[in-house]
């Protein structure tokens, strides 16, 4: 009978000890979300026709790039695809020319300025350069806010006819 106990306590022993180093090997390899480079080429300043939205990155980088006016001027900026309300991501709508948010109604225009819903602010703009090799690059560590006056600065759009 004791011999009957002895091997039930060494073999529960043994179970979980056996249970505790899986979890600690677990632990020791933990999950890794791989991320998209914070740099990206999107292709020549040419693929931008004047007035469009190219919504092929928007899915992998968040990011839509704009061949439009701003004050004037015609540009291509890339805008991050967060609205500033609660962080949903919005749609660009062709017919009606503006990004529509599903979660609360806000609507930007295509400049991403925001003209209706409770969005407090307009779109971001990210970095955005012609690099070395003529490829448009966008660059999503730093971002650009309108309202702060930051639009202006020339690292947030590139001139679309020069």
């Amino acid at each position: 009978m004791l011999g009957s106990f002895l091997g039930i306590g060494m073999t529960s022993l043994a179970s979980v000890s056996a249970l505790w180093t899986l979890g600690f090997a677990r632990f020791m390899f933990p999950n890794i979300l791989t991320e998209p480079p914070s740099r990206f080429k999107a292709g020549p300043k040419e693929g931008f026709s004047p007035g469009t939205v190219e919504e092929k990155f928007k899915a992998q980088y968040g990011v839509w790039v704009v061949n439009g006016d701003y004050n004037g001027q015609q540009q291509i900026y890339a805008l991050k695809t967060v609205c500033t309300h609660l962080g949903c991501t919005p749609n660009w709508l062709e017919a009606e020319q503006k990004f529509k948010c599903p979660c609360h109604g806000s609507g930007f225009y295509k400049d991403g300025i925001n003209f209706e819903g409770p969005a407090p602010r307009p779109l971001e703009r990210y970095a955005i350069r012609i690099a070395d090799d003529g490829q448009v690059e966008i660059d999503r560590s730093r971002t650009f806010q309108e309202e702060l006056g930051q639009w202006a600065d020339p690292a947030s759009f590139i001139p679309a006819t020069a």
